[in-house]
């Protein structure tokens, strides 16, 4: 039977991992960083404005998506 480490101390209220904005966290060996802060993700891609056009607002917003679980090793980014 597998052995599995908890992340959690079995709270009913739950495990926070990184409990500030500025703590660093990673998975699967990459670099810790710190929690990641970007315009695009202000962004709402279902509104519309006068300066972005709702396809480039949606880029950037799934390009932020995919950066940000690429810098946390969540996914692999690359070939």
């Amino acid at each position: 039977m597998p052995y599995y480490e908890r992340l959690d101390t079995g709270s009913v209220d739950g495990c926070n991992i990184g409990g500030a904005t500025t703590d660093k966290v990673a998975f699967f060996g990459t670099t810790p960083i710190s929690q990641r802060a970007a315009a695009a993700q202000a962004t709402t891609i279902w509104g519309t404005s006068a300066t972005t056009s709702v396809d480039t607002a949606r880029v950037a917003v799934i390009n932020e998506i995919c950066n940000t679980l690429t810098a946390l090793g969540l996914w692999k980014g690359g070939a």
